[in-house]
């Protein structure tokens, strides 16, 4: 375990370097990890951990859509693959994967099987420190445990594949057998993490909601709508606006951010947007700002966590959610982004 600097600020994260992949093998040698839920983020987990050696199977509702994949991802029903509740009663770990609303209505179901020494692993925040609206209250002779992945389940599986990682935090609310921290590293490295930070449950869930629906997601899907519109309101053709919206920002400019920083994007920009970009970044900052503050009490005051169960429990929740998508797919800007896809040099046919 090491202590880093992140500017100016000291921080103990853990990498493979410290926590190779042969210790977390030893560290799981005697566990079956059960993977209940195979939607987002139990695909990538429960693949990279079978890849690296560990016992796994995983367990979804039968006659679904994610069983289907889960079978023809290679787990085998009866020996691999089982529905929720025999897979918990057969893991050591249980990886509560669901969905936060199907991580509520289950629990009645998993708990019986939760018996004492046993491992339940979260990899969000939400059901713990939210238990009041969702009544995950894990008995006390179990150790629960946190990975949390700082992206999306297919980007867990592409980068492992790719032989990079995804990095992750960490975190123990329980630790009852005394080898809590042994278990959550030994996971984290096992699912393919590139590093893990710590964080408390608390924490994760609170900058992970406040990060979905600001920058990572919901901003900046309103801020790409609002320049989009405006330059379509003054002529420019929708594959322009597009191209100045998303197209160079996704495929040019964030990578330059990626690689060494927004300053190395500025600098490796003409001196005339560097300048313009610097007069107004401060603008956008003070603009948003009063958002952020609202939105960080929301989180904190369990707002947004009631809004999340109330809708996502709703039987047509899976209707309703389609038509927001497909809302969202059939503005302008993204049919644009469709033709503009198309014609990527990776697109184009060769010639022979």
């Amino acid at each position: 375990m090491a202590i880093i600097n992140f500017g100016g600020v000291d921080e103990q994260v853990v990498t493979r370097e410290e926590f190779p992949l042969s210790r977390a093998r030893e560290v799981l040698k005697n566990e079956t990890v059960a993977v209940l839920g195979y939607g987002v983020q139990g695909p990538g987990q429960s693949l990279n951990m079978r890849d690296n050696g560990i016992r796994v199977i995983v367990g979804q509702r039968p006659n679904t859509p994610s069983w289907e994949r889960a079978v023809r991802d290679g787990w085998m029903p009866g020996v691999t693959l089982f529905p929720l509740e025999e897979a918990a009663a057969k893991g050591t770990i249980i990886e509560y994967l669901l969905s936060d609303a199907g991580q509520k209505e289950f629990w009645p179901k998993l708990k019986p099987h939760l018996t004492e020494g046993k491992t339940l692993f979260f990899s969000h925040g939400f059901a713990i420190t939210y238990r009041n609206l969702t009544g995950v209250v894990p008995p006390k002779n179990i150790d629960v445990i946190m990975v949390a992945p700082k992206g999306s389940g297919l980007s867990v599986r592409r980068n492992f594949l790719e032989g990079s990682g995804i990095n992750a935090s960490y975190a123990i609310f329980q630790n009852y057998t005394g080898k809590a921290e042994e278990k959550v590293l030994a996971l984290g490295i096992a699912i393919g993490s590139g590093y893990l930070f710590y964080t408390t449950f608390e924490k994760e869930v609170y900058s992970d909601l406040v990060g979905e629906r600001g920058v990572l997601m919901g901003a900046i899907e309103g801020i790409m709508e609002a320049q989009y519109n405006e330059l379509r309101r003054h002529g420019h053709s929708p594959s322009e606006a597009f191209n100045e919206t998303v197209e160079e920002f996704t495929q040019s400019l964030i990578r330059l951010a990626a690689e060494k920083g927004m300053d190395w994007l500025y600098a490796n920009c003409s001196t005339t947007s560097q300048r313009g970009a610097l007069d107004w970044k401060g603008r956008f900052r003070d603009a948003v700002a009063p958002l952020f503050t609202e939105l960080y009490k929301r989180v904190a005051d369990g707002t947004e966590a009631r809004i999340v169960l109330e809708r996502n429990s709703q039987p047509d929740y899976r209707q309703k959610l389609n038509a927001e998508l497909a809302e969202m797919a059939n503005l302008e800007m993204w049919k644009a982004g469709e033709k503009v896809r198309e014609l990527r040099p990776e697109n184009w046919k060769r010639e022979a």
